[in-house]
């Protein structure tokens, strides 16, 4: 295996990534399903805002969907890597 793995292949040759990826460890993400979805319509922009200020979130006319309480999206967490 490569000591970097953004080395580019000095020879210029295809790297097959399954010969790189031996004896990694398995990652598997379990999808979150929510415990209950509701679709909620409001007539206009002052009832919108008063359904986001009674539940403490920004919403917008653009806003597809939300968690209660607030989660972030993935692009917002935080990642760590760590080694055993």
């Amino acid at each position: 295996m490569r000591d970097n793995l953004f080395e580019e292949n000095k020879k210029n040759e295809m790297v097959n990534w399954r010969d790189e990826w031996k004896d990694m460890t398995e990652f598997i993400q379990n999808k979150q399903e929510p415990y209950a979805k509701i679709v909620f319509r409001f007539d206009n922009e002052k009832d919108l805002q008063d359904f986001a200020k009674l539940i403490g979130q920004k919403l917008t006319n653009k806003t597809k969907s939300s968690w209660h309480p607030f989660k972030p999206h993935r692009g917002q967490l935080n990642f760590k890597w760590g080694e055993e």
